[in-house]
């Protein structure tokens, strides 16, 4: 399927000179939104993965699914202020700014092999500052899915030690 049909390029968000790849279009075709999920699902299925992490805010709307069709547990990696219990936090590098994402100390169990699903990989910096979470917890990243990654912005030379997978690449 070429899922780039159900993503709407925004000109000028969140500020001028950046084409913002909306996936909420894609989200609204269920064949589409369906599809991604099983895709992105399917590429997971031999890595023997026991829980899917991912990050807010787009990242629970690509990693809740394919939790659940892996039949796995699903952690949220949340800002800062977000999460009620105790957590792990790391100040991280986005396209627009800084920021910091925290996760629960108790959500990553020693060994556990960890799929981290988000929507978009551009920098890298929210992939890379979760990577080191999971791993920080003991977790083995066994996977990284994305329904986008934009390639010009080489966010996947931060992540070349890991496999991942993505659905649309633009160049």
């Amino acid at each position: 399927m070429d899922f780039k049909k159900f993503i709407t390029i925004v000109e000028d968000f969140p500020k001028e000179g950046i084409r913002f790849k909306d996936i909420t279009t894609l989200m609204e075709n269920g064949e589409a939104y369906k599809k991604a999920i099983d895709d992105m699902a399917q590429f997971a299925k031999d890595k023997q993965i026991d829980v899917v992490v991912g990050p807010e805010a787009r990242g629970f709307v690509v990693g809740c699914p394919i939790s659940y069709a892996l039949e796995v547990g699903f952690v949220p990696v949340r800002k800062a202020g977000k999460l009620p219990r105790e957590v792990l936090s790391v100040d991280y590098g986005l396209e627009y700014g800084k920021d910091s994402l925290t996760i629960h100390k108790d959500a990553i169990k020693p060994g556990q092999r960890v799929l981290i699903a988000d929507d978009l990989l551009a920098t890298g910096g929210t992939i890379e500052a979760t990577i080191k979470m999971v791993e920080e917890l003991g977790g083995i990243v066994a996977g990284i899915v994305f329904m986008i990654q934009l390639d010009y912005l080489d966010g996947s030379e931060k992540l070349k030690n890991y496999e991942i997978f993505s659905l649309t690449h633009y160049a």
